[in-house]
């Protein structure tokens, strides 16, 4: 009975050896680094984001009329009001009370900081001062997202590299990449632009407005993934786990 438990010990212990050297080779050693990318871009495309109202001309002029002056001088500008102009909301002049006043809300698209400035300018001499860019964007934001992603995955691979030559090792292949960038939404600042009653623009910072020339930063988009390499000694041989 001894010897048929001795056995049967050395036959579990043999099964575990056996797994053990599976478990290596099925799971290698490995690196696991962090790659990141960032790319800033000058924005092409601003969205403003316009109020008309009676409480501008205390009432003397109604909306509509206000409208029809803003759409005559944005197409005097070399606006096309049919497809850059967009009504974003609009009260009731019939329901409007003593205190609230009828007004309406404009999105407007515009594709230089230049033309922003001739805009707000324009919108300050009709009286509209109700006026900011709301966001900026590119044409081809897509295509340089995906370029930031592509950029940061690569440079995991560098990153896992370096790290492993520095132990006189090589990387093999990825098996493990995580990207957790659903939608990476891009960082811009001072992009926001009011109409102050001037031809001037006022640029807000967080803490105050100071009045200076439309120079707009730059969009950044930033992207990071995480990746895992296989760890390969000095020869090209692939490590066993330890």
């Amino acid at each position: 009975m001894k010897k048929i438990v001795l056995s049967l010990a050395a036959l579990a212990a043999v099964a575990l050896s056996a797994a053990a050297q599976d478990f290596k080779e099925a799971y290698p050693s490995y690196i696991q680094v962090t790659g990141r990318a960032e790319k800033e871009v000058v924005p092409d495309l601003f969205y403003l984001s316009i109020t008309v109202n009676e409480k501008d001309s205390k009432g003397r002029l109604s909306v509509e009329s206000q409208q029809r002056d803003m759409i005559s001088a944005l197409q005097k500008l070399g606006v096309d009001t049919e497809k850059k102009l967009t009504v974003a909301n609009r009260s009731s002049s019939y329901y409007k009370r003593a205190t609230a006043l009828a007004s309406a809300r404009y999105q407007l698209e515009l594709g230089s900081a230049a033309m922003v400035e001739r805009v707000l300018s324009t919108l300050s001499d009709l009286g509209i001062s109700n006026a900011a860019i709301s966001r900026v964007s590119h044409t081809d934001i897509d295509r340089l997202k995906e370029e930031v992603r592509i950029a940061a995955v690569k440079n995991a691979q560098s990153s896992a590299a370096s790290l492993a030559e520095a132990l006189g090792q090589k990387i093999g292949d990825c098996f493990y990449i995580y990207d957790a960038n659903v939608d990476v939404m891009p960082a811009v600042y001072n992009n926001t632009v009011m109409a102050r009653g001037t031809a001037k623009l006022a640029i807000y910072d967080a803490a105050e407005a100071v009045e200076e020339s439309p120079e707009f930063k730059t969009i950044k988009l930033e992207y990071s993934v995480q990746a895992k390499f296989i760890l390969k000694g000095s020869r090209g041989n692939v490590l066993p786990m330890n």
